[in-house]
Order: structure tokens, then C-alpha cells, then sequence
């Protein structure tokens, strides 16, 4: 990594990745009816798990009930971002069928835009379209003040940053959409499930806490759950991880998947070409 940078400065590394960045931009409001899918699905999951589950989960936290529309809304943001990750990165499949991508490559612009700029792009479209959610928090009940709010942005751009990274390592491989959306619903549908986001890991299995533990997105959730509340003691729906763990080991996330994604770029840059 340390010699993609080397090679060139942030004054050739900014200009490209802006411009791949808007381009993202542009493309989405130019297609709008991939917010039914990226928002839509994940809604309706979580109003009628939540409705179905209503009278039969039963949970406190905070010291007063929650109800599973409650628990589970910080588990349908980071849905939102996730799904948002995997529409998203399938513009780099598009890319290099029709062309744009091989142009892009045998440019004098440095790999680490290349994946910056698409990488920022698609976080820039998950967080807006997850901020859409937040505005369905008091129907939840949760009552967001300016702190919490905030905080919750901060942290969707954290975590939209790492799984729209991790997507886009994947698909820079993938040679067909088809191929892409069947290793995304083997890899990131169960990294969701086992992320504390429709269930507590209190109640789970010895060794479904384990992978759970060692699954990057239970931390993105459990710092969900911190920042919606800031002040409440959540530990039994986190996962026992403090707000400062949460937020370091999404960052961690975030910066592993971003140098996998210029390494990615940089040694399957012929394979990109053809």
C-alpha cells in the first residue's frame, strides 16, 4: 500500500477520485429506482419481522422494555448500508463491459483513486439513503437528540465505507453480475444474520457467539446501538463491546478493506483490462 501512495501524491490522487466520486453521484440520480431496492427491502423487512415478533420477543434494555421494532432498527440501518454496498458496487462489473473502466485504467490516474473515488461514491449513496431510515426513529422509539444524531452519521459513514470496500474488492473480481450477486448472498447476507442485528448474542449458542464475535459487522451494529442511545446501557444487546471498541474495530474494518481494495485493483489490473 505504502508504494501505490508513494507513487503518487494526494495532489494526483484528489482530482481522479473526485471525479469518480461525482460520477457515482450522477449515475444514481439518473437511475432512481435503485432506492426500492436498496431501501425498500430492507423496510419492509423491519416492519413486518417487527410487527410478526411484536407480542412474542420480549427484551429489556435501558431499564424499560423494547419492543423488536426497537431492537431491531439499528440492525435495519446497517441493512440499508449493506444492500446499498452491494447495489452499488456492481457498477464496477458495468464499468468494464462497457468499456469505461479499461479507459480509466490506462489513464495517468493512480490505482488508490480508482478505488477511492467508486469506494466513496457508493458510501456517499448508502449514508443518504440510511439518513431516509433515521427519519423513521420515533416511530421506533427512539428519540434522537442532535448528539445522537450526529454520532449515527458518523458512524453509517464508517461502516458504509467498509462493507462498500469490501464489496468492491469482491467485484472488481467477478466477471458477471450473476456471479457477484451469488458470492455477496453467501458472504455478506450471513456476515448480517451473525451481527446481533435481529437477535441478541446473549441468547445465541456458545459457538454462534463466537463467530459473532469475530464478525466485522456485530461491532458496526453494536456501535448502531451506541450512538442511536448514547448515554443507555446496552451492553446485553452489544455484544459487552463498548462504544470506544465498537467505533475502533469498524474503523479497523474500514481501513482492511480499503488497502485490500488498492491491492485488488493494483494485481488484477490486467484481468480488469480485458
Amino acid at each position: 500500500m505504502m508504494q501505490v501512495f508513494r507513487a503518487s501524491s494526494f495532489g494526483a490522487l484528489w482530482p481522479a477520485s473526485q471525479t469518480l466520486w461525482r460520477r457515482e453521484i450522477v449515475r444514481f440520480l439518473r437511475q432512481r429506482g435503485r432506492v426500492v431496492g436498496a431501501l425498500g427491502t430492507p423496510l419492509v423487512f423491519w416492519v413486518l419481522v417487527g410487527a410478526g415478533l411484536r407480542d412474542s420477543f420480549q427484551i429489556s434494555a435501558a431499564s424499560r422494555p423494547m419492543s423488536y421494532l426497537e431492537f431491531s432498527y439499528p440492525g435495519a440501518i446497517a441493512a440499508i448500508l449493506l444492500f446499498t454496498a452491494i447495489f452499488s458496487t456492481i457498477s464496477v462489473i458495468d464499468d468494464r463491459h462497457a468499456g469505461f473502466l479499461q479507459g480509466v485504467l490506462v489513464s495517468p490516474a493512480p490505482r488508490a483513486a480508482i478505488a477511492l473515488g467508486k469506494i466513496l461514491g457508493a458510501t456517499t449513496l448508502a449514508v443518504g439513503q440510511a439518513l431516509l431510515f433515521l427519519l423513521l426513529a420515533p416511530l421506533a422509539g427512539i428519540k434522537l437528540g442532535a448528539a445522537s444524531v450526529v454520532a449515527t452519521i458518523g458512524a453509517m459513514c464508517l461502516s458504509g465505507f467498509a462493507v462498500t470496500g469490501l464489496g468492491f474488492a469482491i467485484a472488481w473480481r467477478m466477471e458477471s453480475t450473476q456471479g457477484f450477486h451469488a458470492i455477496m448472498n453467501l458472504v455478506l447476507m450471513p456476515m448480517l444474520v451473525l451481527s446481533g442485528a435481529f437477535f441478541p448474542p446473549s441468547g445465541s449458542a456458545t459457538w454462534l457467539r463466537w463467530i459473532m464475535s469475530a464478525n466485522p459487522m456485530t461491532y458496526s451494529v453494536s456501535l448502531f446501538r451506541h450512538t442511536l442511545y448514547l448515554d443507555a446501557d446496552l451492553a446485553r444487546l452489544s455484544h459487552g463491546v463498548s462504544a470506544w471498541g465498537a467505533l475502533l474495530a469498524t474503523a479497523a474494518f474500514a481501513i482492511v478493506t480499503f488497502v485490500v481494495s488498492i491491492r485488488t485493483v493494483t494485481r488484477h489490473r490486467t484481468k480488469a483490462l480485458q
